[in-house]
């Protein structure tokens, strides 16, 4: 452990905040080297989300010297890339956790010092703004400070690339090498005081959240408005509470309450351990409103506001839609009003979605007129995939959605973004109620003409190092040795992502996933997590729904289906 407590001590002389330094002292002291040993276990590794850990001293965490160091690799990344300072600004926002404000001081301070031009703003902001600030200013790059919906120990820091996308290979490796050859942190240039302006360095305009609003405002022209819709809303001590409020209230939807304890910013999320709309008793208070106002719909964005959960009454009940129903249903929406050949140039209308989602977007799409794509997992691979599309002429993105609540309507905002989702569920709650349906009735009716589709995501955690080759051997004997069938239906058909890439777009490129077809069109995806030491299963199951069928009864019959298959290929591949 000798060499753990010489990297604590080199840290601690490099660190140029005067907490975490005692904080890691202390922790020396204590002589509590497991501890230790954990949070300098390497540094906390950059990829294509930037940085994401819990904010605690040490090289393995997320603290100011993590930042600092990340924040001149940036910089030295877009120096040598452009051949010296660009024109262009980097953006810079960040949330309200209680450590977003210093994050963000130290990256505009040492983006000023690099000799960048930095546009930042003075309070927290929703993370769709400052993509979209990347876009329509023509940043080199933004910057957001936020750890989204994960729970309040934890922060984060992530990039967007000129194209106001997420970052990608090759473009993360580049930053990452650039931020390995940043010495100490306390050796880092910083301009003093960054946040006060002056010179290349300032604050952004209100302009910016106005011309989102009327992006926004072209995009669902076509939309009627029911103001008598009655909506909850939440934005979970998170910072979508004031947009989304105007948002709603510029649109015509005057009966809206939102979730008093929950209205305003407080990154220490009070009533929320884990911050997120799928967790299972995260809307609980929201609905408890809702039931007692007797609202039509409950919309609930997390943290950052880019994912937005809904929830809308049923026969027995308050129903919690999941992201594949709310992605169905707005592919179905969004393009109802942007029929095929509107676009100015003549392009077709592009959904794109993620393989881990329900493949019943891409039936919804085709029956609309859309082309449908799938991508990798996460939102960076479907905003690059309409990119390229978008760039060869063969498409306009009108949709595109991930089954972890994330959607993104139009071009507004190159990455997932939950206030514009919130907006178009509420239109489409609008047009429901003009029909005299309800959205659940809008739902049943694309089963009965698509089939009724379930899709379960099942886990198998493994711990440490000998876990981690479990997961690893068992993804091997799965490509070699494929069941012959799961479930008691045949499998007729597989495909190993981790070959043949050269075959497929960049979107669709080499990655650690099997996918398996089942004889009766179910489909199974196999994938070691990225960021947790887990194996996760994705099976989407399907049954047509006629006559007089019941669609909760077709759905536990789909959801049984589903069970038996995770269970039988657990067992297959010795987990």
């Amino acid at each position: 452990m000798s060499d753990v407590v010489e990297r604590a001590r080199a840290w601690i002389l490099g660190d140029p905040d005067p907490r975490t330094r005692a904080e890691l002292s202390a922790l020396l002291d204590s002589g509590n080297l497991t501890e230790l040993a954990d949070r300098m276990d390497g540094t906390l590794a950059f990829g294509t989300a930037g940085l994401r850990g819990i904010v605690e001293a040490g090289s393995n965490r997320m603290n100011r010297a993590t930042v600092t160091r990340a924040t001149r690799g940036l910089a030295d990344f877009l120096l040598a890339r452009h051949g010296g300072a660009p024109d262009a600004p980097v953006v810079v926002g960040r949330d309200a956790r209680p450590s977003s404000s210093d994050f963000m001081r130290d990256t505009v301070g040492v983006l000023s010092a690099a000799g960048l031009r930095v546009r930042f703003w003075e309070e927290e902001v929703p993370t769709p703004l400052v993509a979209y600030a990347v876009r329509v200013l023509g940043a080199c790059a933004g910057v957001m400070i936020t750890a989204s919906h994960n729970p309040p120990r934890d922060n984060g820091y992530k990039v967007y690339d000129a194209n106001g996308a997420q970052i990608i290979p090759p473009v993360d490796a580049g930053i990452s090498a650039a931020i390995d050859r940043v010495g100490a942190a306390v050796d880092v240039p910083v301009v003093d005081a960054p946040l006060q302006g002056g010179g290349e360095t300032g604050p952004l305009s209100p302009d910016v959240w106005d011309g989102y609003r009327d992006e926004l405002a072209r995009l669902r022209s076509t939309a009627t408005v029911d103001p008598r819709l009655r909506i909850v809303y939440t934005p979970m001590h998170g910072v979508g509470g004031r947009y989304m409020r105007e948002l709603l209230a510029g649109a015509g939807y005057r009966d809206v309450h939102p979730v008093d304890e929950q209205a305003e910013p407080d990154g220490r999320f009070p009533t929320l351990p884990f911050p997120n709309p799928e967790e299972p008793g995260a809307m609980d208070l929201a609905l408890a409103l809702a039931g007692k106002v007797g609202a039509d719909m409950v919309l609930a964005n997390d943290p950052d506001a880019d994912r937005l959960g809904v929830a809308v009454p049923g026969r027995n009940g308050w129903v919690s839609l999941t992201g594949n129903q709310v992605g169905v249903l707005l592919t179905d929406y969004v393009l109802s009003q942007r029929p095929a050949g509107e676009d100015p140039r003549g392009r077709q209308p592009l959904v794109v979605s993620t393989i881990v989602s329900s493949p019943m977007a891409g039936l919804v799409a085709a029956a609309r007129g859309a082309r449908f794509e799938t991508t990798l997992t996460g939102f960076k691979w479907i905003m690059n995939a309409a990119l390229d599309i978008e760039a060869e002429g063969r498409g306009a993105l009108a949709f595109g959605f991930e089954e972890a609540l994330g959607h993104a309507v139009g071009g507004l905002v190159y990455d997932k973004d939950g206030l514009s989702a919130a907006l178009f569920m509420a239109d489409l709650a609008s047009e429901c109620r003009r029909r005299g349906e309800t959205v659940l009735d809008r739902l049943e009716a694309l089963y009965r003409r698509f089939g009724l589709w379930v899709s379960i995501q099942h886990s198998i955690r493994r711990s440490g190092a000998a876990g981690a080759g479990e997961i690893s051997s068992a993804m091997g004997r799965l490509a070699e040795d494929p069941p012959d069938a799961l479930g008691g239906v045949a499998v007729v058909g597989m495909t190993d992502y981790r070959e043949g890439a050269e075959r497929r777009p960049r979107w669709l490129g080499a990655a650690s996933l099997v996918e398996l077809r089942l004889q009766d069109r179910t489909r199974v995806l196999v994938r070691p997590s990225g960021t947790e030491p887990k194996l996760k299963m994705y099976v989407d199951s399907t049954r047509p729904v006629t006559g007089s069928d019941d669609p909760s009864g077709v759905e536990r019959d789909l959801e049984g289906h589903a069970g038996a298959v995770v269970s039988d290929l657990a067992g297959h591949i010795g987990l």
